[in-house]
């Protein structure tokens, strides 16, 4: 099995942060958007806040994603 890639990170809180990971899994490629926090060793492991999902759905992500973008301009927009 080949190691996972940190595609993103950033913190979410002081001890939290959300990672963007391509990994592999029975020879299939996995988008997992994840939620990590850090234990009482210092260390970070991740929890059950986030999704897994197959490089399939990358079409639908990348569209979800621009729909997220317009909506939230759009209402930005009307709020400014």
């Amino acid at each position: 099995m080949a190691e996972d890639k940190v595609l993103h990170s950033f913190k979410k809180t002081a001890t939290e942060e959300v990672r963007a990971i391509v990994r592999e899994y029975r020879g299939r490629l996995y988008f997992d958007l994840r939620v990590y926090y850090v234990d009482n060793d210092g260390e970070w492991r991740p929890t059950r806040k986030g999704i897994a999902l197959s490089a399939d759905f990358l079409p639908e992500i990348k569209q979800c994603m621009e729909k997220f973008e317009q909506e939230i301009k759009a209402k930005a927009e009307k709020a400014g």
